[in-house]
C-alpha cells in the first residue's frame, strides 16, 4: 500500500525550517553590522565610571575631593595609568592621575557633555577615554576618565547576545507555536468537510459537502465530489424507479399465472404454485424497498398488538404446513416507527424461521423490541452476518427470494434499531430486534 503524503511537512516543517534559517542569518547580519560600526581597536571600559563616582566626596566648602576607596585602589592597582577628571554642574572639578594636556581645554566644560568615547589613532592609546554623566549622592557628576582598555568587538557580541538572542528565542518559540496553530486553523474547513463526507452513506446520500468551508486550493475537488454525488443520486433514483415499476408491473401477470396454475387440472402445472409464490414474494419485497424510500412514516403504535395481528394472519398457513406459532408478551412499551414496515419485518422473520426447519416458532415481545425463536437446526456463527446480504441463501436448496432478511435489516436500520442473531436456549435460532422507544413527553 502506497504511503499517503502528509501536508504537515510542506505546511509546518518546511516553513519552520525557513523561519529558523532566516532568524539565524538575520542574527549573524545584525552582529556583523554592529561590529562593522567599530573602526577596530580597543576602547576604555565604561565600568570605571561607577567606581570613580563612588570615590568622589564633597568638602564643607563645596569643593570636590577624591577618597581612595577599596574599589578605586583595586582599579588603580589593575590599571596604573588610570586618570580621570570629575566636574559637577556648578563647574567645580577634581582630577586624579596624570591627565593628558589634550583634554585640558575640556576642564570646566565637562558638564556640557553626557556621553563620549574617545581614542587616539595609534597604540598604546594613552589618550583613550570615556565620558559619562553619573547620578551620585552629592549630585550629578560628569566624569572623563582613562582606564583598562577592552575590545569593542567582544562588547558588541556580548551586547548582541543580551539584546538580540532573547528576541531570537522569542521569535523561534512563536514560530513553533503560531505556525502549527495557523495551519490547523487554515485546515479546519478541510476537517469539517471530511466529517461531512464520513456521514454520507446509503441512507444519507442526498447530502453534499459544504463548498463554502473549502479552501480555494481544494474547492475544485469538493465541487467535483458534489457533482459525483449528484450523479450517483440521479442514477440511484432511476434504478429505484425501475425496480418499483418492474415489481408493480409483475404483480398482474403473476396473479394471472397463479390463478391459471391453481385451476389447472394438470398435476405438473399445479406443482408450479411454489415457484409462482416465490415470484410473488420477490415482487412484494421489491415494492417494500420502494415504499421505504418514498414513505418514511413515524408514528406511535402498540408493538404487542401489531405482532399479534401479524401472527394471526400467518397462523393458518403455518398450521397447514404442520408448524405452530405462538405470541408471548414479556413487556410492552409504545414504539415510534412505521407500523407497516415493522409488520413486514415480523412476517419475514416468522416465514424465514418456518422455511429453515423450525416446527415450533415463538414471537416474544420484550418492551421496545421482540424476538423470533425457532427450534430448527440453527445458524452457524460464521454465517450470521452474511444472511442479511441480498439474495444470500444459507442452503442452496432453500426456498425464498433471498431478500427477506436484507429487507429486515434495512427496515430496522431506518428505525435506528438493531438486529442480532443468537442461539436459542433450547437449540435453534433466536433473532432479536431492538427498536426505539417513543420519546417521553416533557
Amino acid at each position: 500500500m502506497t504511503k499517503l503524503r502528509s501536508l504537515r511537512r510542506p505546511l509546518i516543517i518546511y516553513p519552520l525550517a525557513v523561519n529558523f534559517a532566516i532568524l539565524i542569518v538575520s542574527f549573524a547580519i545584525i552582529i556583523a553590522i554592529a561590529i562593522r560600526f567599530d573602526s577596530g581597536g580597543p576602547y576604555t571600559d565604561e565600568r570605571i565610571i561607577p567606581v570613580i563616582a563612588g570615590a568622589i566626596k564633597r568638602e564643607e566648602a563645596g569643593q570636590l575631593s577624591v577618597e581612595m576607596t577599596p574599589e578605586l585602589a583595586e582599579l588603580q592597582a589593575a590599571t596604573p595609568q588610570l586618570w580621570f577628571v570629575v566636574q559637577d554642574d556648578a563647574g567645580r572639578s577634581v582630577s586624579f592621575g596624570s591627565v593628558p594636556q589634550h583634554y585640558a581645554s575640556l576642564v570646566g566644560r565637562l558638564s556640557d557633555l553626557s556621553f563620549a568615547q574617545l581614542r587616539d589613532r595609534n597604540p598604546p592609546y594613552h589618550l583613550a577615554a570615556v565620558a559619562r554623566r553619573q547620578k551620585t549622592e552629592i549630585g550629578d557628576l560628569t566624569i572623563l576618565g582613562h582606564g583598562a582598555l577592552s575590545d569593542l568587538n567582544l562588547t558588541v557580541i556580548l551586547a548582541s547576545n543580551v539584546i538580540v538572542l532573547p528576541i531570537f528565542v522569542l521569535l523561534a518559540l512563536t514560530s513553533l507555536v503560531v505556525t502549527p496553530w495557523i495551519v490547523r486553523r487554515s485546515l479546519a474547513g478541510v476537517h469539517r468537510i471530511a466529517r461531512e463526507a464520513e456521514a454520507i452513506d446509503a441512507h444519507t446520500r442526498r447530502g453534499s459537502l459544504s463548498e463554502d468551508e473549502a479552501p480555494r486550493e481544494i474547492a475544485p475537488l469538493v465541487s467535483a465530489f458534489n457533482a459525483a454525488l449528484q450523479r450517483l443520486d440521479e442514477d440511484h433514483e432511476r434504478q429505484r424507479r425501475f425496480l418499483g415499476f418492474a415489481a408493480h408491473e409483475l404483480r398482474t401477470p403473476i396473479a394471472v399465472l397463479r390463478s391459471k396454475v391453481e385451476t389447472s387440472e394438470n398435476a405438473e402445472t399445479r406443482s408450479l404454485a411454489g415457484d409462482i409464490q416465490r415470484l410473488a414474494t420477490l415482487a412484494e419485497q421489491l415494492l417494500d424497498l420502494q415504499r421505504m424510500e418514498n414513505h418514511k412514516r413515524r408514528e406511535r403504535f402498540d408493538l404487542a398488538a401489531l405482532v399479534r395481528a401479524t401472527v394471526a394472519e400467518l397462523a393458518p398457513l403455518m398450521i397447514a404446513s404442520g408448524k405452530t406459532v405462538a405470541v408471548e408478551v414479556a413487556a410492552n412499551e409504545p414504539v415510534l416507527g412505521d407500523p407497516a414496515a415493522i409488520e413486514r419485518v415480523v412476517m419475514n422473520l416468522v416465514q424465514n424461521a418456518a422455511q429453515h426447519g423450525g416446527q415450533q416458532i415463538i414471537v416474544r415481545v420484550t418492551g421496545v423490541g421482540f424476538e423470533v425463536e425457532d427450534d430448527g437446526p440453527g445458524i452457524p456463527p460464521g454465517e450470521r452476518e452474511r444472511i442479511f446480504e441480498p439474495f444470500y441463501r444459507l442452503r442452496p436448496s432453500a426456498s425464498g427470494s433471498g431478500l427477506g432478511l436484507s429487507l429486515v435489516e434495512e427496515v430496522i436500520a431506518r428505525h435506528d434499531g438493531r438486529v442480532d442473531v443468537l442461539d436459542a436456549p433450547g437449540g435453534g435460532t433466536l433473532v432479536r430486534v431492538g427498536l426505539r422507544a417513543e420519546p417521553s413527553a416533557g
